[in-house]
């Protein structure tokens, strides 16, 4: 007892300083996301009192061909985007590590699309730019070339959202930026000095110091992709595409909750996605061990 009133001497003042953010945690992520465990298990439609079906969710969500349509979707849009996006993003920021002028002017200009990332704006301005009447098929048309609307084609709308998501790097090139900034320049003048090139020297020197930096990259990339919703949700009217081309998993967990009311499967999405993050997140930080360098 008196090892408490000692902690508690120490402690009261900062706890008391976290009381706002504890009763929000508690209130509005803590509350809401046992909410939907249990609801996860229940067939529920926001009119009627929930009704326990125990795993039945669970076990038609596997059976819907429309689930399995917005999970191959939303996998095409992680593994083909987030490397693309990390690829564009470093080679951008390794041009701006070379000292060049405006280099302040660049790096903003560069990050303003991500301050924009999930705006409805954007979305509408990009269904603008790839629809059949858009600013492409223009250029395109100048070049003699017909076009085609991007959007509404089965084979290239999904494509136009990874665009979307490519174009938007300017988070990430500022934190490889700032990665390349602490590497030392007298390894790089070491290894001039011994004939390696500049190809070389990014595998031997360059990319082994900021792996820490692409591994964190890495891991919000994939997390933000696996929850992209507004630019499918904006481009595709809701609908999830021709054919679902563009059903991602969020878009397909909105339309079942909040389209056809059925928010106890609803839940089980969410479950599900939450775990599928988990369980990704945690290979990536597995694998880690192999790849990622820490200075010592």
């Amino acid at each position: 007892m008196s090892y408490f009133k000692t902690w508690w001497k120490k402690n009261w003042a900062g706890y008391l300083f976290l009381t706002p953010w504890i009763l929000g945690i508690i209130a509005f992520t803590a509350i809401p996301m046992g909410a939907s465990l249990y609801l996860s298990f229940t067939k529920y439609d926001m009119f009627t009192s929930p009704e326990w079906i125990g795993f039945d969710n669970y076990s038609a969500m596997f059976l819907d061909q429309k689930w399995q349509s917005s999970v191959v979707v939303t996998l095409k849009y992680v593994l083909i985007g987030v490397p693309l996006q990390l690829a564009f993003a470093l080679a951008v920021a390794i041009l701006l590590n070379q000292g060049i002028r405006g280099l302040k002017f660049y790096r903003a200009i560069y990050y303003v699309p991500s301050l924009f990332g999930g705006s409805v704006a954007i979305a509408i301005l990009w269904r603008q730019i790839f629809g059949g009447d858009g600013l492409v098929n223009k250029f395109l048309n100048e070049l003699g070339i017909d076009g085609k609307n991007w959007i509404s084609t089965p084979d290239t709308a999904l494509y136009t959202l990874i665009v979307l998501m490519i174009w938007q790097f300017g988070s990430s090139m500022i934190i490889f930026l700032a990665g390349l900034k602490q590497v030392p320049t007298e390894l790089y003048e070491s290894s001039t000095i011994d004939g390696a090139g500049p190809l070389r020297q990014f595998f031997s020197i360059t990319f082994p110091l900021i792996t820490p930096v692409v591994f964190f990259n890495l891991v919000m990339g994939i997390i933000g992709a696996f929850q992209a919703f507004t630019p499918a949700y904006i481009v595709s009217g809701g609908t999830g595409g021709p054919l679902n081309s563009t059903l991602f998993y969020t878009l397909y967990l909105y339309q079942k909750g909040f389209t056809h009311f059925q928010m106890g499967f609803a839940s089980a999405l969410a479950w599900f996605l939450l775990i599928c993050i988990a369980l990704v997140t945690a290979l990536v930080f597995l694998s880690s061990k192999k790849w990622v360098y820490y200075q010592e």
